[in-house]
């Protein structure tokens, strides 16, 4: 049965005490580095970053041309390729005949600062390991911003828009797009955010979900049970032990048995917290309280991709909405 496509369904709302909002792909906030150096953040399996920023008399009109990265600084640059990366520039610019240069940061600049300055320079995204985020300033501090979803006809959402203030809006801004490899989008303060816990377990527990095509078989193996909609698997286990038990499952998936399944292990984290919530909810979102905010995560429907976000601005200039698109067909 096709759905109503002129009924707006309320997925819930955020909360943006700093003014500032982060949108982006929630499945990478473990590379979030806050107020801290990003390097303290990096994982083992990301190369080492330098960023840049282009200074000049032209260091405007360069940014444009060499058209790298939004505006005049450049973020995680791999450190191997560093050198090269100048030498395109230099030969860019002596080309085109700018004044311009690149200057590298002493350390590369903590994700938070990335955001104010982005929103000083009018901005709106920057890159996090490569990952296109988008970023918005004049969020009202005092009241919560309802975030709401278009339907499709068949599944999913249309668009999925943050509704700031009632007032019509008299243009729009493209603000860039999203890059999601997680499914998940997440809308946050960007001050909250230093209070993030991704990966760690914050009470030591953990779970261990399996499901697929040889679920019910490998949970005789193992005696496991079944732990609701997701599968089969142990709830709130001490790390070590659901560690142990995860460690088990990729081992026998990869042994001669040939079982198909796939398998989570969960630490409680803020990221366990609100993904539990999304799995557990009718339109796969949810909010969490982190910081001092209301963190809002939800599925995209349509799985990864970019997605393309604009604002909304009242003939005041104030920010009316922001809005994702999904699907476009």
């Amino acid at each position: 049965m096709l759905r109503d496509v002129t009924k707006i369904v309320t997925l819930g709302a955020i909360t943006c005490p700093s003014g500032e909002l982060v949108l982006m792909d929630g499945g990478y906030l473990g590379l979030w580095s806050g107020d801290r150096a990003p390097e303290q953040q990096r994982p083992d399996d990301i190369p080492p970053g330098v960023d840049f920023e282009i200074v000049g008399a032209d260091a405007e009109t360069a940014a444009r041309s060499f058209d790298r990265q939004v505006g005049r600084t450049l973020y995680d640059i791999p450190e191997r390729s560093a050198a090269d990366f100048t030498a395109l520039f230099d030969e860019h610019c002596r080309e085109h005949r700018y004044s311009a240069a690149l200057r590298r940061f002493e350390g590369q600049v903590p994700h938070r600062e990335r955001v104010r300055r982005a929103v000083a320079g009018g901005e709106p995204s920057f890159l996090v390991s490569g990952v296109p985020v988008i970023v918005i300033g004049g969020v009202p501090t005092d009241r919560p911003v309802r975030v709401t979803a278009s339907p499709e006809e068949d599944w999913g959402w249309r668009h999925i828009r943050l509704e700031v203030s009632a007032g019509p809006a008299a243009q729009r801004r493209e603000l860039g797009r999203i890059g999601v490899d997680n499914a998940r989008l997440v809308f946050a303060d960007a001050d909250a955010l230093n209070a993030w816990v991704h990966e760690d377990a914050m009470d030591g527990m953990a779970d261990v979900v399996f499901w697929g095509r040889d679920e019910e078989a490998v949970a005789a193996e193992f005696g496991a049970s079944r732990v609701g909609a997701d599968g089969f698997g142990w709830l709130d286990v001490p790390i070590r032990e659901a560690y142990s038990r995860a460690v088990a499952l990729d081992a026998h998936r990869n042994s001669s048995a040939g079982r198909r399944f796939a398998f989570d292990f969960r630490p409680h984290s803020h990221h366990w917290q609100v993904m539990a919530g999304v799995r557990a909810a009718e339109h796969e979102a949810a909010t969490i309280q982190v910081g001092g905010a209301d963190i809002m995560f939800a599925m995209t429907s349509a799985g990864d991709g970019f997605f393309p976000a604009h604002a909304e601005i009242g003939s005041d200039g104030e920010l009316v909405a922001i809005q994702i698109t999904i699907r476009t067909e």
